[in-house]
């Protein structure tokens, strides 16, 4: 018996506004694609975010990279920023701050990862369906 197919993809996208918008416009594809449309709407907000955080702090271009493997995908957004993202406990007021709590309430698992360039954010979702 043969292992399932591995699927990945990755982009370099240009640290702008419009970016955060072209990123969720390529995962609605890929995952369509995949037959993965049962897990759309949470990796479209997990990446919103990741990507929005990215575009902010990160520098002038990132990479979005995902890859589905046995049930799972695996996201990642890289960005040769400094500093290392936190997750916040804003003010019930605040506008801002809260993204990474909710990747945390949706994505089953993530992290962030220090490189010699930058910092590579990821995520895991369940997609088995």
């Amino acid at each position: 018996m043969s292992a399932p197919p591995v699927r990945t993809v990755e982009y370099l996208l240009p640290s702008a506004p419009a970016g955060v918008g072209q990123a969720r416009s390529l995962v609605r594809a890929d995952l369509g694609r995949w037959g993965l449309a049962h897990v759309m709407d949470d990796c479209l907000l997990i990446v919103s975010e990741l990507v929005t955080n990215a575009v902010r702090h990160g520098g002038s271009a990132y990479t979005l990279r995902l890859e589905e493997r046995a049930g799972r995908l695996y996201g990642e957004v890289f960005d040769p920023g400094d500093g290392v993202p936190l997750q916040r406990s804003p003010g019930v007021e605040a506008l801002s701050g809260r993204g990474l709590q909710i990747v945390a309430a949706i994505a089953d698992d993530w992290g962030v990862a220090t490189t010699d360039n930058g910092k590579l954010v990821w995520f895991t979702v369940a997609c088995a369906p």
